[in-house]
């Protein structure tokens, strides 16, 4: 099942490509509510401690979650965490990767956290969308996305190869304190990303 999880920050709702299916489970995270709102989306769970949303007014069809403003997770991991409880093996993230930068890197680590727990995930804004590889490849479709990244998770991430891009890279190695493989361009309709061994995020930006 796919989960498609809406959170707080800026939403470029225009350019977000992905959307969800009447067969999709959909939370929203607190003021991420605001987002559905504005993308016509009703949400099956409302989840937080609302200090961002405040109160809300959602459809009575709408499971409300409440928890303390005082907790040990981001509304944001509270929601992933209930989207894995009902049966999610892939998950969007829409949100959460502009405004506060605390909050932005706790948003992409969890991506790491679900590459470890065998979940397929992406975060964007509709501006940016993030993944995490781990001793994996992927295939970035150009569409939007013009340039893209590879930023280093590990130490070190060795065999790391990019096909497609203005900058080719071939079993290259990467350095967590060295983050040269940044702001490459698709030159075709795909590039082809493949990491030997090591974790890395994979950033696809539209400007």
């Amino acid at each position: 099942m796919r989960a498609f999880i809406y959170t707080g920050g800026t939403v470029y709702t225009e350019h977000v490509e992905e959307r969800p299916t009447s067969e999709d489970l959909v939370i929203a995270a607190d003021s991420g509510y605001r987002t559905v709102q504005k993308m016509g989306i009703t949400p099956q769970i409302l989840v937080g401690d609302f200090d961002s949303l405040g109160e809300p007014q959602a459809p009575k069809e709408c499971e409300i979650l409440r928890v303390p403003a005082e907790k040990n997770s981001t509304d944001t991991h509270l929601a992933v965490d209930i989207a894995i409880e009902r049966g999610a093996r892939e998950i969007v993230i829409v949100g959460g990767l502009e405004g506060r930068l605390d909050h932005t890197l706790s948003t992409v680590a969890i991506l790491e956290q679900l590459n470890e727990r065998r979940v397929h995930a992406v975060v964007t804004n509709g501006k940016s969308r993030v993944r995490f590889l781990r001793n994996n490849g992927t295939i970035l479709g150009r569409g939007a996305y013009r340039y893209f990244s590879i930023v280093a998770a590990d130490p070190v991430v060795r065999g790391v190869t990019v096909e497609g891009g203005k900058y080719p890279l071939k079993n290259a190695k990467l350095k967590r304190t060295f983050q040269y493989a940044v702001s490459n361009e698709s030159v075709g309709n795909c590039a082809l990303i493949e990491i030997r061994r090591g974790g890395v995020w994979v950033i696809e930006s539209m400007d």
